[in-house]
C-alpha cells in the first residue's frame, strides 16, 4: 500500500482548493499492470478517484461533525472503472462504444480522427465530404468511400470542412506544449440566505451528499460519470435531456446508475416552466453542452448564478473555456488526437494510437465530482455559490505535463487494462435494459457505499420532479 504523499494526488487536491496536508490521507493499493501506456495514465486515474474519495470523506466530516474517515483506493478498481463500458454486459452481451466511422484515417498529409457515434454526427461527416449515406454501414461501403475521400485531402482542410458542417473530425497533431488549468473555481457572493435554507441536515450514517439536489445536463461519459458518483454519495440526481436527441441506451445503461432521467423540451413554454421550477430548489447544476446552446435558454452560468444565489454551477467542456476552439464540439478521442496524445501512443507501424481507456473523460468526471463535493463543503461554511469549470483539454494538459511518469519497470508495459482481478469489482442487477453485469464505483472511504443505490432507469422516462 502506498503511504507517501502521491504527487499527482497532491497536485489535483491543491487545484481543488483542498488543505495540502489532507492529500497525504489518501492511500493506494497498487496494481501496476492496469491501464498500461507511455503516458502516466495509471497515476492520472488513481489520483482522480483519490481526490474524489477524499472530497467525499471531507464532506462526511463537515456534515456529521466527526473526524474524516480514512481513504483507501484500489488501483485495480480504478482500472476496471475506467473501462466500465468494456466490462458492461446486458443479458450477457457486450457492446462497443465506437461506431464504424469513428476512427483514424490517413489523409494526403497526415491523419485525422473522426467521431460519428451519434447518427446526426455520422450524417454531417459524410454530407460535408459529399458522400451519400443510407444510414447503415453493413457492407462497409461508407467506410470505403470515406477512406478514399480523406486520402486525397489535407488533414486541416478535413478538420475545418467537417466542423463547418456540424460534424466532428480533427487533424492528428504533434504533442501540444500549451497548458490548461486543471480546474477553475470562483466563489459567487450573495447566496447566504438561500443556501442556508437549502441545507438539509443528514441523518445518522447518511451519505455525504444526502439531500443535495443535482440537475444533470450532460451526455456521453465525463459528465454522467460525475453525476453518477454524486448519486452514489446520496444526491438526488435528475438528468434532463432534449426529447429529440436520444442517448445511446447502452451508454446510459453504463452511466445511469443511481440517478433518474427525464426529457424536457426547453423550447416549449410548459416544459421550460417545469425546468425553472426544478432550478428553484436545485443545489447543483452540471452543464455539459456548449455555451451557445445554453445561452438561448437563459442557462449561461453567470445568468444562473445571478438568478439563483447560492447555486453551484459546474461547467464541463472539451477544449477549455478560452481560445479559438472554446465553442467547438469535442470528445475524448478527438482531444487525444488534437493534443498530440495519439502520436505519443502511436504503434510500431506509425499509426496513431490511443490511451488504454477514455481516460480524459473518466478522469475529468471524477475531478468534476470532487470539485462539486468540495464546493458543497465550502458552501456549508460561507453559504456562497460557486462557479466551477473543467475541461478534457485541462485533464490532457495535466496528464502530459504535470504527472511524473514512473519507471518503465513499474508501468507493466503490455497487457490489458482489465488486468489485476477486475471480476472482484463487478456485480449484477436486473434493470429495465435487461440483466446488467457492471463495474462498481472505485470511490472509497471508510464506511462509504460499495455499490450504486439502484440500476439505471430507462432513459428519459422518469418524472421531472425531485424525490
Amino acid at each position: 500500500m502506498t503511504q507517501d504523499v502521491d504527487t499527482a494526488t497532491a497536485h489535483a487536491w491543491s487545484a481543488l482548493g483542498g488543505d495540502p496536508e489532507s492529500a497525504g490521507r489518501v492511500t493506494y493499493v497498487p496494481a501496476p499492470g492496469v491501464l498500461p501506456s507511455r503516458l502516466p495514465v495509471r497515476q492520472l486515474a488513481r489520483a482522480s478517484v483519490g481526490v474524489c474519495s477524499l472530497a467525499a470523506a471531507e464532506l462526511v466530516a463537515r456534515r456529521s461533525g466527526r473526524q474524516a474517515p480514512a481513504v483507501r483506493v484500489h488501483e485495480a478498481a480504478v482500472g476496471a472503472a475506467f473501462v466500465s463500458e468494456r466490462h458492461l454486459r446486458i443479458d450477457g452481451r457486450a457492446w462497443s462504444p465506437f461506431a464504424p466511422l469513428s476512427s483514424f484515417w490517413p489523409t494526403a498529409d497526415g491523419w485525422v480522427r473522426t467521431h460519428a457515434n451519434y447518427p446526426h454526427h455520422r450524417a454531417r461527416l459524410l454530407s460535408s465530404l459529399g458522400i451519400p449515406d443510407d444510414g447503415t454501414d453493413d457492407d462497409g461501403t461508407a467506410r470505403e468511400r470515406l477512406a478514399d475521400e480523406l486520402r486525397t485531402r489535407p488533414a486541416r482542410w478535413v478538420e475545418e470542412t467537417v466542423y463547418a458542417a456540424g460534424g466532428l473530425a480533427v487533424a492528428v497533431a504533434e504533442p501540444a506544449t500549451d497548458r490548461w488549468p486543471l480546474i477553475d473555481s470562483r466563489r459567487v457572493a450573495g447566496g447566504k440566505g438561500r443556501a442556508a435554507a437549502r441545507r438539509r441536515p443528514p441523518g445518522e450514517g447518511a451519505l455525504p451528499a444526502h439531500g443535495v439536489r443535482v440537475l444533470d445536463l450532460t451526455r456521453v461519459i465525463a459528465g454522467p460519470v460525475a453525476t453518477r458518483t454524486l448519486g452514489l454519495l446520496g444526491a438526488d440526481v435528475l438528468r434532463v435531456d432534449p426529447p429529440r436527441l436520444p442517448e445511446d441506451p447502452k451508454a446510459h445503461a453504463d452511466t445511469g446508475f443511481g440517478k433518474r432521467s427525464t426529457r424536457l423540451d426547453l423550447n416549449a413554454p410548459a416544459d421550460l416552466a417545469v425546468f425553472e421550477e426544478l432550478l428553484g430548489s436545485a443545489d447543483v447544476v452540471v452543464l455539459g453542452y456548449r455555451a451557445d446552446t445554453l445561452d438561448r435558454y437563459g442557462l449561461a452560468p453567470d445568468t444562473l448564478l445571478e438568478r439563483y444565489p447560492g447555486l453551484i454551477v459546474a461547467g464541463l467542456d472539451a477544449w477549455g473555456w478560452t481560445g479559438p476552439w472554446r465553442e467547438r464540439r469535442g470528445f475524448d478521442s478527438l482531444v487525444q488526437a488534437a493534443k498530440g496524445i495519439s502520436l505519443i501512443e502511436r504503434g510500431a507501424d506509425g499509426r496513431p494510437g490511443v490511451l488504454p481507456a477514455q481516460a480524459l473523460d473518466h478522469s475529468t468526471g471524477y475531478l468534476l465530482a470532487a470539485a462539486i463535493l468540495r464546493a458543497l463543503t465550502e458552501r456549508g461554511d460561507d453559504g456562497e455559490g460557486r462557479h466551477l469549470r473543467l475541461s478534457l483539454a485541462g485533464t490532457a494538459s495535466w496528464l502530459m505535463h504535470d504527472i511524473r511518469p514512473e519507471p518503465a519497470s513499474d508501468r507493466a508495459e503490455g497487457g490489458l487494462p482489465e488486468a489485476n482481478g477486475a471480476e472482484v469489482w463487478m456485480a449484477e442487477t436486473p434493470s429495465p435494459y435487461g440483466r446488467l453485469r457492471y463495474v462498481r464505483s472505485p470511490v472509497n472511504y471508510e464506511g462509504g457505499p460499495d455499490d450504486w443505490a439502484g440500476p439505471p432507469s430507462m432513459w428519459g422516462t422518469d418524472p421531472a420532479r425531485w424525490l
